[in-house]
């Protein structure tokens, strides 16, 4: 005879399950497909998403940093806080150009604004508006080179230089006043990190 184990039922004993019908059978693996869609689809959407998004960033910054001349907009609000540059409101125009070496960095903002932005301007940067020199041009022929500003045309020329002591910036301003309700302003902020 053979011995049961204990606990262990057998075979004949089981009640017989009911059959499972075509409906229950489909509705069940409509069930199972939909959660391995939620568990497997939506974290690779999410993926897909997040890398195309972290792709088109670099893009954006790629481009940014590959500039190689003045571009249209205003400079970021750290640019403006580190270079010392309170570009005023309202103001149009707005192009900007940082260059960056182990010697000097350098940011290039040209704008135009109304006659009291442009004191609202020289006041922020701690000048006087008297203090522009007319028919001076402080901004160098290199710095000149490298954005593509010409002073040379037709214009009411104006300028100042604002040494400041290392490491606050050093500022060379030169102002169109041809149209003296909207005078085109032309910056050079440089420091010695």
């Amino acid at each position: 005879m053979t011995a049961s184990l204990p606990g262990h039922v057998g075979s004949s004993q089981e009640p017989d399950r009911p059959t499972e019908d075509r409906r229950h059978m489909i509705r069940r693996r409509a069930l199972t497909l939909t959660i391995i869609v939620l568990l497997i689809g939506v974290p690779a959407g999410y993926l897909v998403i997040s890398a195309n998004q972290s792709r088109n960033s670099g893009k954006d910054k790629e481009a940014k940093y590959s500039a190689t001349g003045l571009t249209e907009g205003w400079p970021s609000k750290l640019q403006r806080r580190i270079y010392e540059v309170p570009v005023p409101h309202p103001a149009d125009r707005i192009a900007y150009y940082e260059t960056n070496n182990w010697k000097t960095s350098r940011l290039y903002v040209q704008f135009r604004t109304t006659d009291a932005g442009l004191d609202a301007f020289l006041t922020g940067m701690g000048v006087n508006p008297a203090d522009l020199k007319p028919g001076k041009i402080t901004i160098s022929s290199r710095d000149q080179s490298v954005t593509g500003w010409s002073f040379a045309g037709p214009g009411t020329w104006a300028g100042l230089i604002h040494k400041q002591k290392n490491p606050a910036p050093t500022h060379d301003v030169v102002v169109n006043r041809a149209d003296p309700a909207a005078p085109m302003v032309f910056l050079v902020s440089r420091t010695v990190p």
